[in-house]
């Protein structure tokens, strides 16, 4: 990680800087596989899952007997964590309901919103060197709540044609049936155009690689809706003399292991801390299974010491992390402060762990800067607002003669028209 000594705000702007990628290359290799898949279904699908998986399908559906098998093969153990973990993250987002009100806006002029379910939800689930059966759990109890009708999930095998036990057990745990051994950017492709196996959805959830996120990009341009922008996962932590350098490590770290494009930042008012966070930094790393991915994470990475913690919000406010974690005794203080993050951890026991996994918070969150404008997954994701409005004769009376002056003002002769003759009969009877 790169230190820096109280830089001035000039060059803030570029300290904020995610790792760049070629668009470009990257746009024309993915709309190349969408295209594929749009005209030739399931058999593209079938050989990108030849050429990028190493898996030669003969079925792209995961059958009810590989689901079966898959059940038993979960330790209890772990299926008990996972239970845990639905238990917390279902009473979160039940929580998320409430019915809308009849707002009476005028005498006889009644107006109101519905929640109507989105009904074809489409999830990708990431499968490779970590199987985030967790995001089963983030998308699908959100979406059954909801009342979502269709649940689509795609998921890429291994060479063998199987997938993790843990995603076929959580999957069926949540209720999801309609699972397929496909991944990267032709998942995408194949939940927004349809195949001859795959329905086409109305909204695509979940993280995945650059291919993945530059596909759900451009599906977008279909009409196919999206959870949000994502991009490489990243953690920004502010310390003070409070925190413990143990565990901002650990956290620092939890981070870098998703992948060689993640990104940590660590702020903080002193530069002891600073020093003795990176000291464990080094420490740990040797210790962890994915360390070569965690060292180029960390290579990407910046350790900033500034005059206060007020300055560290300010900064970690333009920078807009997905997980904010405020390692301090004293965290609380500066929680109405963050006006830009996916996420909040306060205090030197909520690492950013408990959101990934089981405190009940959704951990699909808006990256590289997106938290400036968006919000993570969460029940509202799920659905649509309708809203409804109902106007007796009263109500129409009321605001009629405005409706009218507005209308011929913008020389709308209709809309005005469409209210004239209503108030005409009203007035005749």
């Amino acid at each position: 990680m790169k230190t820096y000594k109280n830089p001035t705000k000039s060059i803030w702007p570029d300290l904020i800087q995610r790792p760049a990628i070629n668009k470009e290359q990257l746009t024309q290799g993915v709309n190349t596989i969408l295209n594929d898949v749009k005209q030739n279904g399931d058999k593209a699908l079938i050989k990108y899952a030849s050429l990028f998986d190493g898996v030669e399908l003969s079925n792209i559906r995961v059958t009810e007997l590989e689901i079966e098998n898959a059940v038993k093969k979960v330790n209890q153990e772990l299926k008990d964590a996972i239970a845990l973990a639905y238990k917390n993250i279902a009473t979160f987002h039940q929580a998320q309901k409430f019915q809308e009100e009849i707002i009476e806006t005028s005498v006889g002029v009644k107006c109101w919103r519905k929640s109507v379910a989105i009904e074809k939800i489409g999830l990708y689930i990431p499968g490779g060197s970590a199987p985030l059966f967790s995001t089963i759990l983030m998308l699908g109890i959100p979406a059954k709540i909801a009342g979502c009708k269709e649940l689509v999930l795609c998921t890429p095998s291994n060479s063998k044609e199987e997938i993790n036990p843990a995603i076929l057990y959580t999957a069926n745990l949540v209720g999801i049936d309609k699972i397929y051994k496909i991944g990267g950017a032709q998942a995408i492709a194949a939940m927004a155009y349809g195949t001859e196996t795959i329905p086409q959805v109305y909204k695509i959830f979940g993280p995945g690689n650059q291919y993945v996120t530059r596909a759900k990009e451009l599906i977008q341009q279909s009409g196919i809706a999206i959870d949000l922008p994502a991009g490489p996962s990243e953690v920004l932590i502010i310390a003070d003399s409070t925190s413990n350098p143990v565990f901002v490590a650990a956290d620092l770290l939890s981070q870098a292991e998703h992948g060689a494009d993640s990104q940590v930042i660590l702020l903080s008012d002193n530069e002891q801390i600073v020093n003795e966070c990176l000291a464990q930094v080094e420490i740990q790393v040797k210790q962890l299974p994915k360390k070569e991915i965690a060292l180029k994470a960390l290579n990407n990475s910046k350790a900033i010491v500034l005059k206060s913690i007020a300055e560290c919000v300010e900064f970690s406010n333009k920078y807009a992390p997905e997980h904010l974690i405020i390692a301090s005794e004293n965290a609380n203080q500066f929680a109405d402060t963050i006006s830009n993050a996916g996420s909040v951890f306060l205090g030197n026991y909520s690492c950013e762990s408990a959101g990934d996994y089981a405190s009940g918070t959704n951990h699909t969150l808006p990256t590289n800067g997106f938290a400036k404008n968006y919000s993570g997954v969460s029940l509202d994701s799920f659905v649509k607002k309708i809203t409804y409005q109902e106007l007796n004769k009263e109500g129409l009376k009321s605001i009629g003669k405005a409706i009218e002056i507005m209308a011929e003002a913008e020389q709308l002769m209709a809309h005005k028209n469409a209210v004239t003759l209503r108030l005409k009969e009203i007035n005749n009877d």
